[in-house]
């Protein structure tokens, strides 16, 4: 069976590609993909791999031999899932690979705002320690997580990884029941509820019809003043410009994104112009350890070999 790779870049380097050679020996490995080169290099692929690249209905008809499609990502929003069906097109994303990555991630900023390292260093690299009075700053707020209850929304592996980490931590952790809904499980809590009572929310959640800018500035203003708000989820799932107002306001204390609506921002993002010491933007490589990639091509073999099987690994479509 032909199977190409269509953005083995986007995975990073140094990784063993061995797992995904001994599935596909015929694999194509194309580093990245433009637009107008994908139906050319899909069209006689029997299995398509890809991590980032869009496949809508008109490539995906256009690709009469594509049987599988392998995504190197938790999230599915890059495929036209409803053409894979009518195509007849399996497709299986990658699951729990990078669970003790994003969680490390996520833990590592929230100790820098909650401890407010940002500000300390730049007061340190200002000259205000040398000129201090006492032996030590306090200038910024030092706050411990176990005096802290940690919001999850979203409690797939991500969320349910990062709960266990909270309360290892002595965090009071409470998970959002699903936004909108009016069925409430015994152990969730709703919405609004999670928005009112969260020190700190992290966001684990896909982005589609109903979570888009599930965070706007209603949103915020329904927030403690001295909340922290953590994605590494999807950009999308955050309102930038509200997100924005909401720091330069003091409608939340803090926030650290990972993700923007658009990868890699060539447009910009209102929180790229935000300078303020209350927010950290990283790009999207809270997934990223060495360890976490070659687990993702591991778990991508695996759904291709479960695929030629006829079993049903990681499957959506």
């Amino acid at each position: 069976m032909k199977a190409v790779f269509l953005d083995f870049d986007t995975m990073g380097g140094g990784l063993d590609i061995g797992p995904l050679e001994n599935v596909t020996p015929d694999l194509e490995i194309y580093d990245f993909t433009g637009k107008e080169q994908i139906e050319a290099r899909i069209r006689d692929a029997d299995i398509v791999f890809t991590n980032k690249i869009r496949l809508n209905d008109s490539l995906l008809a256009a690709a009469g031999k594509l049987k599988f499609i392998g995504l190197t990502a938790t999230g599915t929003d890059n495929i036209d899932l409803e053409a894979a069906r009518r195509n007849n097109i399996a497709v299986a994303n990658i699951r729990g690979y990078c669970t003790e990555s994003v969680v490390e991630h996520v833990f590592g900023v929230l100790l820098m705002l909650a401890h407010s390292l940002p500000g300390y260093r730049q007061s340190v690299r200002a000259g205000d320690w040398q000129t201090a009075k006492a032996p030590f700053l306090l200038s910024h707020p030092v706050r411990e997580l176990s005096a802290m209850t940690l919001g999850i929304i979203g409690f797939g592996a991500l969320g349910k990884g990062t709960a266990g980490i909270g309360k290892a931590f002595g965090m009071n952790v409470i998970v959002s029941a699903r936004p909108g809904s009016d069925t409430i499980p015994d152990d969730r809590v709703a919405f609004a509820d999670v928005l009112e009572q969260s020190d700190v929310i992290s966001l684990h959640c896909p982005l589609n019809d109903e979570t888009r800018k599930l965070f706007g500035a209603a949103q915020f203003k329904r927030m403690k003043s001295s909340a922290i708000l953590i994605n590494t989820a999807r950009g999308g799932l955050i309102d930038s410009a509200a997100l924005v107002e909401a720091l330069r306001g003091g409608e939340i204390a803090a926030a650290a994104v990972d993700v923007l609506p658009t990868e890699p921002p060539v447009d910009g993002d209102p929180l790229l112009d935000y300078d303020g010491d209350n927010l950290i933007v990283t790009p999207h490589i809270a997934w990223a350890t060495n360890e976490a990639r070659q687990n993702a091509l591991s778990e991508l073999a695996a759904n291709a070999i479960a695929f030629m099987n006829g079993e049903k690994r990681n499957r959506v479509v």
